[in-house]
């Protein structure tokens, strides 16, 4: 027996998620390598159980049957508890959840998995009741069987557990024999799988709820709007941004979004609120502003970006994870209104003793007495502006000014509201999502947003990043752990990297050359041609991950082939290209075979046959006309690099990035007459120009056909 076995350990944890579960009478452990030696020595299966602490159900199992003294004994008794947060751990989550999905059909959390002492899994499923009910068997009685099973059939169940490991190796570890040819069709196959999925009467995809955003669907669909020319996927894209923006799955109030819409409408969410989907979705809502000019777009990026600042923030710069569903016990009653709370909200100082104004204000956002969500009401926009105006005689900007005034006062009365929970873990990959999106920010609507990005970055690099040891994944109080996934290094780096591009601060295109570099060496495998989800030196599982597909966030490996591509052009004697070029051929038959998949990789593919689009800047400072010529243009995929005007002036960013010569990108391109532009995309370049517009518009006529949108 190991010395700490025998009583629940997770109050040593700083994760959230585990510590919510310190108190349960299940002999709980974290998944590390005294759980594993328990179980080894005692010769019982583990219980993992894999939850977050913004998960619904995970509470609800929780409080129905870890909670049970009857339940915990009986766990105690016959297996080896293991409690994983999958935000510090998806390493672990991704293997035990694809078992999950390939043997019952469906995935989910809370994530129950039965393994072997060595951590083969030999049965899964997701949430259990503490009694049957519905179809599902009671966790009590599930535990029953499954001890009996490693009792007297154990044999049935080590052969089970191989066949379920042979199957993950195959599905997670093992790469195509051969390589084949990435298809220049990848992006019009994808586009035609998504537009057939798209729901065009309520917006995003599928015919049913539960919705969720899909951000890369809807940034595969702006690009091939761009490139083909064709409206039909820029009407489905704005279609799920007002949908989204209008319903439920948007707070009204607060600004940032929900994790998802449990209906077809949009109207109900599940109330959790991730930093991911609050990095991702501003920047769709950004690109769409970009391309058709629609105001909204940018509020709703805007009224995001202050939820993270005010919501989401350590005080240090870095962001948090999550906010809660729930709060005194309960989902979502930080955010649902009646017509009786909205009237007391209004009642002190309103300008109308009959009313009016809770009128309007329950009109604007549905707010009635029986409610769409438990006899409360999720706030939509059910009646326009317009209409408002027109029922209440005054004009729109009368009405607008009305509502702004009364969204202020609910906004107040909602902060003396019990809040949800929020946990404080600050992730290296979540962290670089928000710094790419407050980049693209600051690009597009306000340069100030390159300050809070900066800081994000700094905190990350301060107590995350580390020269000799690499970059870890997760800080919280003051305690670090590690190591990082690809994920960590995918999104920080392309963070760095997008921060670089708004500023021109060469230090941040250092570190992101770094990354790529430490990505190459530790996650890059030579043999079978792919990026591993965990480092080559990491701790081994029962099979080395890849993340192929786009799930709740992009696929890494998307993600990291396609910054290999963007920063070849500063390190060509990286090869970064080529790892890039080698991955996109080992997984061509799959991005043909399911591009909806794998939405990250086309869009690679794209990138990849397209060339990247470069516009190198030497200037001594970027001119306000460029500036906004930038914010103006929708250029998926394009490479802004700026430099200095002079060759001389380059050499000190050529030491700092421990180059003997200017890099492609730069080489060659200095100032001439002023401020000078180059556009280049694979072997074609515009002669130097003084503006942006003139160089996207030479590049445009005689470079490479539908590169460049054109503004509406």
């Amino acid at each position: 027996m190991t010395e700490r076995a025998g009583r629940n350990r997770l109050d040593e944890e700083q994760s959230p998620y585990l510590r919510q579960h310190a108190d349960n009478p299940v002999h709980w452990q974290p998944w590390d390598e005294g759980a594993l030696a328990e179980a080894r020595e005692r010769d019982v299966p583990i219980f993992l159980s894999i939850g977050y602490s913004a998960c619904h159900w995970c509470h609800v199992m929780e409080e129905e049957s870890f909670a049970d003294p009857e339940v915990a004994a009986f766990l105690n008794d016959h297996f080896v508890p293991i409690k994983v947060d999958r935000e510090e751990r998806p390493d672990v989550d991704s293997v035990y959840m694809t078992i999950c999905q390939r043997t019952t059909g469906r995935g989910g959390w809370p994530l129950s998995a039965w393994l072997t002492p060595d951590g083969r899994p030999f049965f899964v499923g997701t949430y259990f009741p503490r009694e049957s009910r519905r179809g599902m068997p009671g966790f009590l009685d599930l535990l029953e069987r499954l001890a009996a099973s490693w009792d007297q059939d154990r044999e049935e169940i080590e052969n089970r557990a191989d066949q379920w490991s042979s199957l993950l190796r195959n599905e997670l570890e093992e790469t195509p024999d051969a390589p084949g040819e990435v298809s220049t069709e990848a992006l019009a196959n994808a586009t035609s799988a998504a537009l057939r999925s798209a729901d065009r009467e309520y917006g995003g995809f599928g015919s049913s709820g539960p919705k969720f955003p899909q951000p890369s669907r809807l940034e595969l669909l702006l690009r091939s709007h761009v490139r083909t020319g064709r409206d039909e996927p820029l009407a489905v894209v704005r279609r799920t941004l007002d949908a989204m923006a209008d319903g439920g799955m948007y707070d009204h109030l607060g600004g940032g979004f929900h994790r998802y819409a449990t209906d077809r409408k949009w109207v109900v969410p599940h109330f959790e609120k991730m930093l991911y989907d609050n990095a991702l979705l501003p920047r769709v809502y950004l690109d769409a502003y970009q391309l058709t000019g629609t105001a909204r777009y940018a509020q709703v990026a805007r009224e995001t970006f202050a939820f993270l600042d005010r919501e989401l923030s350590h005080p240090d710069g870095g962001f948090y994870s999550t906010l809660d569903a729930r709060s005194e016990g309960e989902e979502g009653t930080f955010y649902v209104w009646t017509p009786e709370r909205v009237a007391d909200a209004l009642g002190d100082g309103a300008d109308d003793a009959d009313g009016e104004l809770v009128d309007l204000v329950c009109d604007r956002y549905g707010v009635t007495p029986g409610g769409n969500f438990e006899g409360e009401t999720v706030l939509t926009l059910a009646t326009s502006l317009a209409d408002l105006a027109d029922e209440h005689d005054a004009t729109v900007e009368e009405i607008r000014d009305r509502l702004d005034d009364a969204r202020e006062r609910l906004f107040a009365t909602r902060e003396d509201r019990p809040r949800p929970a929020r946990d404080e873990k600050v992730l290296a990959s979540w962290n670089g999502m928000a710094i790419s999106a407050l980049a693209a920010g600051a690009r597009v609507l306000d340069e100030s947003y390159a300050e809070r990005a900066s800081e994000a970055l700094s905190f990350v690099r301060e107590h995350l990043w580390d020269p000799e040891e690499g970059l870890a994944r997760r800080y919280k109080d003051g305690d670090v752990k590690g190591p990082g996934f690809l994920d960590d290094y995918a999104f920080l780096a392309r963070g760095a990297f997008d921060l670089y591009q708004v500023t021109g601060d060469v230090d941040h295109l250092g570190f992101a050359l770094t990354l790529a570099r430490v990505v190459e060496a530790e996650f890059w495998d030579e043999d079978r041609e792919t990026l591993y989800f965990t480092p080559e030196s990491g701790e081994g599982l029962v099979t080395r991950p890849q993340e192929l597909s786009d799930q709740s966030t992009p696929s890494s490996l998307g993600v990291m082939v396609d910054l290999l591509l963007d920063l070849d052009g500063f390190a060509p004697e990286s090869g970064f290209a080529d790892v890039a070029e080698r991955v996109l051929e080992r997984h061509a038959n799959r991005l043909r075979g399911n591009p909806m998949e794998h939405v990250s990789l086309v869009l690679a593919a794209e990138k990849y046959h397209a060339g990247v689009l470069e516009l190198t800047l030497a200037a001594e400072s970027v001119p306000d006309a460029w500036r906004e010529t930038l914010a103006a243009r929708y250029l998926p995929g394009a490479v802004v690099a700026p430099r200095p005007a002079t060759d001389e002036a380059l050499e000190p960013w050529l030491r700092t990035l421990d180059l003997d010569e200017a890099p492609p990108v730069w080489a060659g391109r200095e100032a001439r007459d002023g401020p000078t532009v180059y556009a280049c995309e694979g072997f074609s370049c515009s002669p130097p120009r003084s503006s942006v517009e003139e160089a996207l518009t030479w590049f445009s006529e005689d470079g490479a056909d539908g590169t460049v949108a054109t503004e509406e």
